[in-house]
């Protein structure tokens, strides 16, 4: 209880970069220990493979730090959606090994960890101007990607879980 209490007490950035690491060791937890084939089949029902998943899940975090570059490097700059259906960079980035794609998201990630430890709390409250929100500061961007984040995590857990279902006899 004490250390939910002094996780409380750190600052709203702190925590959100907390979870942001987390969030990456159990992506590599997840993924960890797992041949390309493996990393690269889809579930029966056709859903993203854990390689697809983990190169949705570096795009993303590649296109939030193009946003946080532009609302601290701009004043209130206008923002466009990002709709991974029309992203040919993700196809690209497909190309490569899933072992190498994890190892760049987590390289990158530990980048944005820097980063964001070094935001003063004017920045952490920068804004830009999203189509779809009335609302979007540093803040807001870096709790949605935690948040977007955790949804595919929660989808690797899923995938995992169904390769290490023993086999019925």
């Amino acid at each position: 209880m004490n250390q939910v209490r002094a996780t409380r007490e750190l600052p709203e950035g702190a925590r959100l970069a907390r979870r942001l690491y987390e969030q990456a060791e159990h992506l590599e937890r997840l993924t960890r220990g797992l041949k390309e084939t493996v990393l690269s089949t889809r579930p029966p029902s056709g859903e993203w493979s854990l390689k697809e998943l983990i190169c949705h899940v570096w795009r993303v975090q590649q296109v939030f730090v193009q946003r946080l570059d532009l609302m601290l490097a701009q004043t209130d700059p206008a923002l466009s959606s990002y709709d991974p259906d029309e992203d040919h960079e993700s196809d690209r980035l497909l190309e490569r090994s899933a072992l190498d794609i994890r190892r760049s998201f987590l390289e990158d990630r530990l980048k944005l960890l820097g980063r964001l430890e070094q935001l003063t709390e004017t920045e952490w409250r920068r804004t830009g101007r999203h189509p779809e929100y009335n609302h979007y500061d540093v803040r807001f961007l870096v709790e949605y990607l935690v948040y977007h984040e955790a949804h595919h995590i929660y989808q690797m857990i899923q995938r995992r879980a169904m390769l290490e279902r023993p086999a019925v006899d």
